[in-house]
């Protein structure tokens, strides 16, 4: 008997949000190309405009931000769009040049993300018999300005954000903290994410009854890499692993 009540199904759904059910990558690209418009249009040297923006994303990649330390992750990020100018062009910018570029960015990226029709009528069926958790790893700020363009915060019992916590994703304490506000246990939960290090690595440890890797461009699994229970092209997908996880 009690085997059967620890089978009982899957009673919540643990998303993460950036590449799993918003398109961050592709917002990221139209906002980068706005940039390299606006620079375009203040004459910067088309050869070194590339450069900038490629020194910018490889900045933003390294990022560490600690908001102890007085400054906000807007001033960080203009700084990173100023040093990525500087850099570049073997110059001092104007810090209004590096101020355009960052709200640039950031704005067309806020208004380019979206929870597509599909996924959010996939959510709303889902939360009619599941109860759903947002986990996403990020500062505070950046991934609330998130949730709030894409308007998804309703569909959730419970939005998790790593910079809210003092450990983020793949760290026990934030699937606990989860596990604690959702009222479930981690057997009861699956871990829908895009990253095998963050998300999955972090099910995993954390003792979910599964882990889904959405693979969006079909890469393989890198040698040494945890092993996700499920992988699908798309969170969209996602019925086909429940159908199967009914079946065990």
């Amino acid at each position: 008997m009690c085997n059967m009540m620890d089978n009982r199904g899957v009673l919540s759904i643990i998303f993460d949000l950036d590449n799993t059910l918003v398109d961050t990558a592709g917002a990221g690209r139209i906002a980068i190309q706005k940039v390299y418009e606006l620079l375009k249009s203040t004459h910067v040297q088309e050869n070194h405009i590339t450069d900038i923006c490629n020194c910018f994303l490889r900045k933003l990649l390294h990022e560490s931000f600690d908001p102890s330390e007085g400054k906000t992750i807007d001033d960080v990020r203009i700084h990173h769009w100023y040093e990525a100018l500087q850099e570049t062009q073997g110059t001092d910018p104007d810090p209004d040049l590096a101020s355009s570029c960052y709200y640039m960015w950031k704005n067309t990226r806020l208004q380019a993300l979206t929870l597509s029709p599909e996924v959010r009528s996939l959510l709303e069926e889902l939360q009619k018999n599941y109860k759903l958790l947002l986990l996403t790893n990020g500062d505070t700020q950046t991934q609330w300005e998130k949730i709030e363009a894409v308007r998804c915060e309703g569909l959730f019992s419970v939005v998790v954000v790593g910079g809210d916590h003092p450990e983020q994703k793949p760290a026990r304490s934030i699937f606990t903290h989860c596990f604690e506000s959702a009222g479930v246990r981690p057997q009861d939960c699956i871990m829908v994410g895009d990253s095998l290090s963050t998300d999955i690595q972090g099910g995993i440890d954390a003792g979910v009854r599964a882990t889904v890797w959405i693979n969006s461009n079909c890469k393989s699994l890198p040698q040494g890499s945890v092993t996700p229970d499920y992988t699908v092209p798309s969170v969209l997908n996602l019925n086909d692993v429940l159908a199967e996880l009914m079946l065990k």
